[in-house]
């Protein structure tokens, strides 16, 4: 199984590396994880004034400070995985990649905003699950 760990860093997302590691068959050897962080995009006159160079470093060093921690926790529980640094909108880009990807399974922690939350604030999560048709693990 093809599986997304759409991680961002926060306190939700050890959450989930948390649960992962209680359940071993979702962290079983046979399965094929990539580990994606998405990074906000900058504003477009930040951009044309640092130049391309700049802007792709800042994205790639922002993307591995998230991924760090990830990978560490990974490696020690001896999980293979891929890590992926996109530039977007979250919910937009990890519903894309695991659409394009042709992943089975996505798994992601989430805030657990209450429904006035979400419809001021948004959500990633509710983003997702309204984008794609890959099913999504929320763990909160």
């Amino acid at each position: 199984m093809k599986v997304l760990l759409a991680i961002d860093g926060s306190p939700y997302t050890k959450k989930m590396l948390a649960y992962l590691s209680t359940h071993e068959e979702l962290i079983a050897g046979t399965h094929q994880f990539t580990a994606l962080t998405v990074q906000p995009p900058l504003p477009p006159r930040a951009r044309a004034a640092l130049g391309k160079a700049v802007v792709e470093q800042y994205y790639a060093e922002q993307g591995e400070k998230v991924l760090a921690p990830v990978s560490k926790y990974l490696e020690r529980h001896k999980v293979a995985f891929t890590p992926q640094i996109k530039v977007g909108a979250a919910g937009e880009t990890i519903a894309k990649v695991a659409t394009e990807g042709e992943f089975d399974l996505i798994v992601m922690g989430t805030q657990g905003h209450g429904a006035l939350g979400k419809l001021v604030m948004g959500s990633v999560s509710t983003q997702v699950l309204a984008s794609c048709q890959v099913p999504v693990l929320l763990v909160r």
